[in-house]
Formats: structure tokens, sequence, C-alpha cells
């Protein structure tokens, strides 16, 4: 029998840390697949850092990235890159993650050579093209050219139903981040950041934050940085714990507003597995990132959202994100609600994980051994 040859294509940290479980998974079962990984290195060092942690070898590094690099550079130096990939590969299957513009880049360079595209992540919509920018448009226009649709959860498969795509060509299979976690997540981890070792947890409510994506850029981060520093002046049980990106637009915003506060620890970001295990020691989370809104509330950990819409509904109808804005005094209310309120702090706690139970590796290696006709049965779908 011939293996199915596979290319998974990536090319930042958040698509490397829910993909690392599926090449870990297609590679523990090389009897039937042949893995081939490509990364754009759309982020470089960040991405480094996740290939490190789950011990993967990029076979292909475009190795794209550029000091102030646009939509228009990584668009174009990704498709042309991600071609002579495909022209040396020659795969059966494309697989690319969620919404970046590397995910459109490699979807595209697969349709251009007629190869099949399995788009994990899939489905996931706010239905306003602006907004998160230009991820929405990144996930439909790889949705229109995926043949296979990995979606997360049942309102992922039922945004996809009602752009018309196959049901027989969706499966749900929870959250590949959730597989991860399993992973990098332990009681007893030391922090390679010094400062994240001499926090006590037990004491100090940490609040972790992080706040990077383009939408927020300018008064919105200003606003969400002068929102924070409320909260810290008046909660003298707090620390706000901020990995800043390394975006100067982020950096020259956050430290300006936010630094030398007694109760603020700004950071470089840090390595998935002590964001992971920050995020576990925590007592909440302010965010704008999509992933973390999946992540935290596998660790009971309450979500606020620095955005005006997001893309995963789930664990707002579920209860333990809620989306907030960016407004000054909205932020400070609302978490200043969690702090003091125990019964909505519970509330948010306590609600049931939406997004998965560590087994969607599984499932989408063994729907591509259905889909590609090895098994008889598609495998059973992940139910929240």
């Amino acid at each position: 029998m011939n293996k199915i040859k596979i290319l998974i294509i990536f090319g930042t940290r958040p698509e490397a840390i829910k993909m690392a479980p599926l090449v870990q998974e297609l590679k523990k079962r090389n009897n039937f697949f042949d893995c081939t990984i490509a990364v754009t290195a759309q982020h470089r060092e960040m991405l480094d850092q996740v290939l490190s942690l789950f011990n993967i070898r990029a076979d292909h590094d475009l190795n794209i990235m550029t000091d102030k690099q646009t939509l228009f550079g990584i668009t174009t130096t990704a498709l042309l890159g991600l071609g002579q990939v495909l022209d040396k590969v020659k795969p059966d299957m494309v697989i690319v993650h969620g919404d970046t513009t590397t995910t459109f880049a490699g979807a595209l360079a697969a349709f251009y050579y007629k190869v099949k595209v399995g788009h994990v992540e899939a489905g996931l919509r706010t239905h306003n093209k602006w907004l998160p920018f230009p991820e929405e448009m990144n996930r439909k226009l790889t949705g229109s050219l995926a043949d296979i649709h990995f979606s997360p959860t049942e309102t992922a498969k039922k945004n996809l139903l009602k752009e018309g795509v196959n049901p027989e060509n969706i499966i749900v299979t929870g959250n590949t981040v959730i597989d991860a976690l399993q992973t990098t997540v332990k009681k007893n981890f030391v922090f390679s950041t010094a400062a994240l070792n001499d926090i006590d947890y037990t004491k100090e409510k940490v609040v972790l934050v992080t706040a990077h994506r383009r939408e927020n850029l300018g008064k919105p981060l200003d606003d969400i940085c002068h929102g924070l520093k409320k909260l810290a002046d008046d909660f003298d049980d707090i620390k706000i714990v901020y990995p800043v990106h390394l975006n100067p637009a982020v950096q020259n915003t956050v430290f300006d507003v936010l630094d030398n506060h007694e109760r603020i620890l700004l950071l470089n970001p840090l390595d998935t597995d002590e964001m992971h295990n920050l995020m576990a020691r925590s007592y909440m989370v302010i965010t704008d990132s999509g992933g973390l809104q999946e992540e935290a509330p596998s660790l009971g950990k309450p979500v606020l959202v620095l955005r005006n819409e997001t893309e995963r509904p789930e664990a707002v109808d579920a209860g333990t994100v809620k989306v907030i804005g960016t407004e000054i005094n909205t932020i400070y209310k609302e978490a200043a609600r969690l702090l003091t309120d125990k019964d909505e702090y519970g509330k948010m706690a306590n609600s049931v994980n939406p997004y998965g139970d560590g087994c969607a590796s599984r499932r989408i290696a063994d729907f591509l051994l259905y889909y590609f006709g090895i098994t008889k049965s598609k495998p059973e779908e992940f139910r929240s």
C-alpha cells in the first residue's frame, strides 16, 4: 500500500501550537502517512519556540519574516515559496490551520497545483469581513478552497452547512489546542522566566493579559492599557502579568502606559509551555487572542475578550467567556466584578469547556484514513 502523502503548512506560533499534536499523531501512524512539514516562518522566533517544545523539525523552511512586513509581502512571498515546495513534495493533500495569511496562501498554492486541501479549525465566522482583519476573510477564502473541513465545534459545522459545504466533507473534531494542553501543563512546572517563579500564586490574584491584534493597535490598545492601569491602582491583591508582543506598535503603547507599576509585570513573549502553565495558575485572563478563548476555559479560567465580536461564540454561550470591547471603564468594571463577586467568578470558572476532549488529532487522522479509503467508517464526531 502506498502511503498517503500529507504536506502540513503553518507559519505562526498559534498555528504551530495547534498543529503540533496533529503532526505527532500522523507521524505515529507512519505505516499509513508520509508526513512533510513546511513552515513559512511568518513569525520567526515565536514559531521556533513551539517547534523546539514539541520536537518538530520542518522539512521546508521558507523563512519569509521581514522587518515591517505587510500583508502583500507575506501573501506573495509565501505563495511563491509554497509553490516550489508543492512542486517538490507532490502531496496527496495539503493541511492548513485556521485563519492566518500563511493558511490562505497554502490553500491557494494547493489549489493551483490541483492538490486537495484539509482545513483544521474550519468554519469559524464573525460574519463581518473586517473583524478580525484579515483573519475573517483568510478563513472564508480557505474554506472555499478546502476539500475536507475539520470543524472544532458543532457551531462551526453549522456555519459551513449554511455556506453549502457537503456534510460528508465535514467532521466535528474538537480543537487540537486541547490536545496540546494535555502535554504542556504540569503541576510542578518551573518557569524559565525567573519573575514568574517569584509570584505567590496563593496570595496574589494573577490577571494574565495579552493584547496585540491588528484592529486594536492605536487608541483601542491605549484604552486597554489605561483600563488595566486603573485596575492595578485600585486592587492591591492582584498582579497583572502581560507578555508583550514584539511588534513595536504594541511595545511602545504598552510600556508608555504600564511600565514601572508595582502590580504590573511586563514580559517578553513567553514560550508556549510557560504560557500554558501561567494560564493554569492565573485567576483570570483578559485577552484579544482567539486561542486563549479556547485554552483558558479548559483550565477553568474566566476570560474577558478585548474585542467587539468573536468568531468563537461557544464559550460565550457556555458562560466562561465574555466579550467586553476595549473601552476603559468597561474593562475596569468587568474585571473588578470578577475580582470581587465570588458567585460571578464561580459561574464563569465552572462552566463546561465546549472546545474539546483532547482527542481532536486522533479524529482528524481517523477521518483521513476514511477519506482516502483505508477504513470504511467515518469516525465519531466530538460532542461537547
